[in-house]
């Protein structure tokens, strides 16, 4: 092996490296925030649950009850969207972060195979021509399967972000029919108790 082989081996085992560690990194910090986000929203839940029960323990008929589980349930919805539009976010940061380093690196290499399969072909014995066409139309190929795959995830989170915000168009309209539920509710109950 001569020397310039070994030293473009080198340089790509680094240059593979520095991705993995990059890929890593982000890994890390993705668990990182899922974690922290987490435990803010167990927090959140075990501080909400308390108040809560403590409000229906406070209660003093059947009435005041049944009002306090409406009234509790709206927030518990809005707390759940956040949390998920939360989640998404991070998901979503995570996806382009490591699409953007996957993007990077496929670069270097399409640009590395096209340089070697360029000098395969200027330096190849009759017949090699053949040999350097099938690399290039292979690296071709695969360009096109990475440009797919590429435009399939972008097409995948653009719909989860649509759902995303439909849901949480859904939640706040549900918000005037919860307390048009909770007002019949109540005069349903007037009714019945005369």
């Amino acid at each position: 092996m001569s020397n310039p082989n070994i030293e473009q081996l080198t340089a790509a085992q680094k240059a593979n490296a520095e991705v993995m560690m990059a890929l890593l990194r982000t890994a890390f910090n993705g668990v990182e925030r899922l974690t922290a986000l987490n435990m803010a929203a167990s927090r959140e839940f075990f501080n909400t649950t308390v108040a809560s029960t403590q409000q229906l323990m406070a209660a003093k008929d059947v009435n005041e009850i049944a009002k306090l589980n409406t009234n509790l349930a709206q927030p518990g919805t809005e707390k759940w969207m956040d949390y998920s539009r939360s989640v998404y976010e991070l998901v979503s940061e995570m996806q382009k972060e490591v699409t953007s380093v996957m993007e990077a690196q496929y670069s270097s290499f399409t640009k590395n195979a096209s340089s070697a399969v360029e000098k395969a072909k200027s330096s190849a014995p009759v017949g090699g021509d053949v040999f350097a066409a099938t690399m290039q139309s292979m690296l071709n190929a695969s360009t096109k399967a990475f440009d797919n795959m590429t435009g399939m995830a972008k097409q995948l989170s653009d719909i989860a972000e649509a759902n995303l915000q439909a849901a949480g168009k859904t939640v706040v309209a549900a918000k005037p029919a919860a307390k048009a539920v909770s007002a019949t509710t109540a005069a349903a109950r007037k009714t019945a108790a005369k």
